[in-house]
């Protein structure tokens, strides 16, 4: 059984003007992302905590928009000037409508868990108690764990003449309590911060749970001894993390960052949720002291904090979790046991693409830096970092590589949002092992992918590149989708060192031959391949998959391409700005957004016939958005080898056959989810053990 998301917007003057545009507002699409996961969390044909996943990955993204998206909206809500989007709404009416639309979608999210993730997780054994319904003795033993492992914990702040209302820390939970003196009826209002520490989950015995937050409210009578307690409510304030930096008037960038850091704790409050059941006197007070606006309200019968879903997920029923990734090891980086190959040497054998999750990280990726570091004849390794994992083996490898002499340099992004302080601690711990760390270039982001590994041969020095569209993280390597390429081409070598110099130096490229740089050149090409296919007209073809579609110049590019009669198919997984399927504008575009069980993460361009061996087929980490193309570096790679450009173009047009996991947007901006008439799914497909094979390379 599927529950429509696809509920109308109401009918205001913003939604009839989003309606009337060019573009689809990148905020309203963002929710339409939103709805996708949520159908994907009320789908019966998924696992339970399959399911239960799906809504903390909800929740979990709702947050990085109201931390960002919506407080960048707010923030123009200050401006003296009036400020449009490209569908051309105000801030205020952007801000409107997504309230109209995010009621729509909570309360549909609301009747989902409760009404068949809830039943069919008590199917499996699973299931979230409250305190209250349990048993007598059940009740007692939890007041005794409560007061011998969490009572010590726990701080309670009053607010009274002496005690000033408390700072709420960002997407902290937090419980409200109304207590008084019995000797008067005047009630005050105290605070219990919910620690961050402790599993969400609480057991109860026989796969059942309690929520600790129901556990401190059940029990927040014993903070405060000889006193009433009236109602309670748990509550959860989200504030503005957005940076801002200026970085041309800093002498340390890395100190500039922490400073920025600090202050993020302390951003304006853009969002309070409270559970349903509170008084309108307990959110009154909420409401004033934080100075919110009625409307930055959401009361909720989920649980606040649904990344607490994630815990469920991780539960050990391995047939309700949905599959997961085989990881595997492709030629030649794995061998025959017993035989003993040079890895270097068989990459020069020809490029080689790695496709994970499907393909393991850890035995390709994590194993070329680790062989670099090992090897003695490797002089030097440069590589970007945008995020890594708290337990990074290549950061590890780049240290032993430094350590032994080699020259090892490493860009890190430390304004990578929301890995900034883990990224910080990356760089030092680099530096005192003497790499040679860098920050990249000021007021861009470097979100490129790159591995340069300089190694001396008989023949001279060879580079051996690693070019990929995800991050070198092994904990999202093995969820999310993406493309890595291994070469010892000697002109994308060259290209690589001298983005490496970029990078490092002052200096900037005049010319790369085959990769394509962005701020640089990366806009420029795309528009002009997209202009030499509207230049073949109903012959000309462009394919492309992407994570967003925001830019209006490209957008503009691709309608005037369809009017020639170009037919345009593009993936896109999230925010699409584009209004496809449009008479007279877009009728031959057709977008379409895979979500399922894997993130789809990978960026690819294929500009004319797939088959036509003249065609371009680009590979990297950049989207078709504003930020990508002029405010942040990124590479794109050319995919040359036959067999390498076959596999991706393949793997594009199995996407386009999944009837699973793939929903077509229409022109007025609802997404359907095909009937499942095959039930094709591209993913399932690809990491089915008969997909077993060795890694696309060339000759």
């Amino acid at each position: 059984m599927r529950q429509s998301f696809e509920l109308p917007l109401e009918p205001t003057s913003a939604t009839a003007k989003y309606e009337g545009s060019r573009y689809f507002n990148r905020e309203l699409s963002w929710l339409e992302f939103g709805a996708r996961i949520l159908e994907l969390a009320d789908d019966e044909r998924l696992g339970a905590l399959q399911r239960a996943k799906f809504f903390a990955i909800f929740g979990s993204g709702l947050d990085e928009f109201f931390q960002v998206r919506v407080a960048g909206l707010k923030d123009q809500l200050l401006s003296p000037f009036t400020i449009r989007s490209t569908d051309g709404l105000t801030p205020r009416e952007q801000l409107g409508a997504i309230r109209s639309r995010l009621v729509q979608l909570l309360e549909a999210a609301e009747n989902s868990f409760e009404q068949r993730l809830v039943p069919r997780l008590a199917q499996v054994g699973v299931s979230i108690e409250r305190v209250a319904s349990l048993s007598d003795a059940t009740r007692a033993r939890l007041k005794r764990d409560f007061e011998a492992g969490l009572y010590p914990v726990l701080t309670p702040l009053s607010v009274d003449p002496a005690h000033p209302f408390p700072y709420i820390s960002n997407l902290s939970l937090n419980l409200a309590v109304a207590v008084r003196e019995p000797s008067h009826h005047e009630e005050r209002f105290a605070r219990i911060k919910v620690p961050s520490n402790f599993p969400r989950l609480y057991p109860v015995g026989n796969g059942a749970f309690v929520l600790i937050e129901d556990l401190i409210e059940s029990f927040a009578g014993l903070l405060f001894p000889g006193m009433e307690i009236g109602e309670t409510a748990l509550f959860r304030v989200t504030r503005n993390t957005d940076l801002v930096l200026e970085e041309g008037e800093a002498d340390d960038l890395l100190a500039l960052v922490e400073t920025e850091l600090r202050r993020r704790r302390f951003g304006r409050a853009v969002r309070l949720e409270i559970a349903a059941n509170s008084s309108s006197a307990i959110r009154a007070l909420l409401v004033e002291e934080l100075e919110l606006h009625r409307d930055d309200v959401y009361t909720t019968s989920l649980p606040l904090d649904m990344r607490c879903l994630f815990e469920v997920h991780d539960l050990g029923l391995d047939s309700e979790r949905g599959p997961r990734a085989l990881g595997r090891t492709p030629p030649p980086f794995s061998y025959p046991e017993g035989e003993s190959v040079d890895l270097f040497t068989a990459l020069k054998g020809g490029d080689v693409l790695v496709h994970h999750p499907y393909d393991s990280f850890s035995s390709t990726v994590e194993h070329f830096v680790a062989a670099a570091a090992r090897d003695p004849d490797v002089l030097a390794i440069k590589q970007t970092l945008y995020r890594t994992s708290g337990d990074s083996a290549i950061v590890d490898s780049l240290i032993d590589a430094a350590e032994s002499g080699k020259q090892v340099v490493v860009i890190v992004e430390v304004k990578a949002r929301f890995d900034e302080l883990a990224n910080i601690g990356w760089a030092r711990k680099l530096e005192d092992a003497g790499v040679h760390v860098v920050y990249g270039v000021v007021g861009l982001k470097t979100h490129c992918k790159a591995i340069m590994v300089v190694r001396r041969e008989s023949q001279g020095l060879v580079r051996y590149c690693h070019l990929g569209t995800g991050n070198y993280n092994a904990k999202t390597a093995r969820s999310y989708e993406d493309y890595g390429l291994f070469t010892t081409d000697p002109e994308i070598g060259y290209d690589l060192g001298e983005v490496f110099n970029y990078l490092t130096g002052f200096s900037r490229p005049s010319h790369l031959t085959k990769l394509v740089l962005a701020p640089t050149d990366l806009r420029a090409r795309i528009g002009a391949l997209i202009a030499r296919e509207t230049a073949r007209g109903a012959e000309g073809m462009i394919s492309f998959k992407v994570n967003g579609l925001v830019d209006p110049e490209i957008i503009e590019a691709l309608y005037t391409a369809s009017g020639a009669g170009v037919m345009v198919r593009g993936l896109v997984r999230g925010i699409c700005a584009l209004r496809p399927g449009q008479p007279g504008l877009s009728e031959n575009i057709v977008i379409r957004s895979i979500v399922g069980e894997f993130l789809e993460h990978s960026r690819v361009f294929v500009f004319g016939d797939p088959q036509d061996p003249e065609s371009e087929v680009l590979v990297g980490s950049a989207d078709l958005m504003q930020r990508n193309l002029d405010r942040r570096v990124e590479l794109l790679f050319p995919l040359q080898e036959p067999e390498l450009r076959r596999r991706v173009t393949q793997m594009l047009a199995l996407e386009w056959e999944d009837d699973t996991n793939a929903w077509t947007l229409d022109a007025m901006g609802h997404w359907h989810r095909p009937a499942s008439a095959k039930g094709i799914s591209a993913q399932l497909i690809l990491n089915s053990p008969l997909q077993a094979r060795e890694a696309p390379r060339g000759s």
